[in-house]
């Protein structure tokens, strides 16, 4: 039987996630190491998060694993073979790791995260100072779906991966859910991607319960 994926991160990180989504759409079975950034057991040069060991390798930096996962063991189901549209999928990653990922990450997941799960007061500071730009994100992210219908022409992609599993965690606190259901396409989305057996695997532990604080 073939070795399990092994992926070494935080069990709530946001990229651990998708890999294991991935893994899931590739049929791998995947296993996931319990490790928090800038452990040594994670053995990646920059401290970062995850690392995974597949195929006798050791990968890091996400999109560049998922992009392995989906050539080596899925026939590149989710990479548009057309080259605008893998261009636009890419170019939507981008957008998700470059400036989604730090906005929501930092100014509303992370201060509600260390609120619920390690008891520290919760900043609504740094949630109030971030919410203008949330919301002006969310309202982007909206009308695009709204234009074209889909982040590619060519069905779901690798950019819903990252992109779902960027706007779950939003959407599992109380302003993000408030903030996504405010939206005309963006909800309808979000629960397609919800309800995809790949997703619904993955899910964290936390969404089992109530996006109350």
């Amino acid at each position: 039987m073939t070795k399990p994926v092994q992926i070494f991160g935080p069990v709530v990180s946001t990229y651990v996630r998708i890999i294991q989504i991935v893994c899931e759409e590739a049929g791998l079975r995947h296993d996931v190491v319990p490790t928090p950034a800038n452990s040594p057991d994670n053995r990646h040069p920059f401290g970062k998060v995850p690392v995974v060991h597949l195929d006798g390798h050791k990968m890091y930096e996400t999109a560049s694993v998922v992009n392995y996962i989906d050539s080596a063991h899925n026939d590149g189901a989710l990479q548009p073979s057309d080259p605008l549209m893998r261009s636009v999928s890419e170019r939507w990653i981008g957008i998700a790791n470059s400036y989604l990922f730090p906005l929501f990450e930092h100014g509303l997941v992370m201060p509600y995260i260390m609120h619920r799960y390690a008891g520290e007061p919760l900043d609504t500071k740094r949630i109030s100072d971030s919410l203008p730009g949330i919301a002006k994100t969310l309202s982007f992210l909206d009308v695009e779906l709204q234009r074209d219908g889909a982040w590619t022409s060519c069905g779901f992609s690798m950019a819903d991966i990252f992109l779902y599993t960027v706007l779950r965690g939003v959407q599992l606190t109380p302003h993000g859910a408030a903030g996504i259901a405010q939206m005309e396409r963006l909800p309808q989305w979000m629960e397609e991607c919800h309800t995809r057996a790949s997703m619904a695997a993955t899910a964290w532990p936390m969404e089992s319960g109530s996006t109350a604080s």
